[in-house]
């Protein structure tokens, strides 16, 4: 399966304190995050085996990180995936410390 076979959706699960990502419906991946009005730290990114390499995490990784961006508060990454990630994206390393997109 590929991505372009079926529809992956990310949406906030503030319950669960993690970004969900779901293909028709079934949990496929997450990035768990700490978060209050002044800063967010991501964690941890987990994708499930069938679905490694299909850009899941990597659609985790920026929704993620744009939502803490939008939000206007600090964000921190402490996820070794996202860092990871991050190094592929310089577009955001220069505003994840202070207050972004201040």
């Amino acid at each position: 399966m590929s991505t372009s076979e079926a529809e992956v959706t990310v949406a906030d699960a503030p319950q669960a304190h993690r970004f969900e990502a779901r293909i028709e419906g079934e949990l496929v991946g997450f990035a768990s995050y700490v978060r209050d009005d002044e800063r967010v730290t991501y964690q941890h990114t987990v994708v499930g085996p069938a679905y490694e390499g299909l850009g899941i995490g990597g659609l985790l990784a920026r929704t993620a990180v744009e939502d803490g961006l939008r939000r206007g508060i600090e964000v921190e990454v402490t996820c070794p995936f996202i860092k990871a990630w991050l190094t592929r994206h310089p577009e955001y390393q220069d505003r994840l410390s202070g207050t972004p997109g201040a």
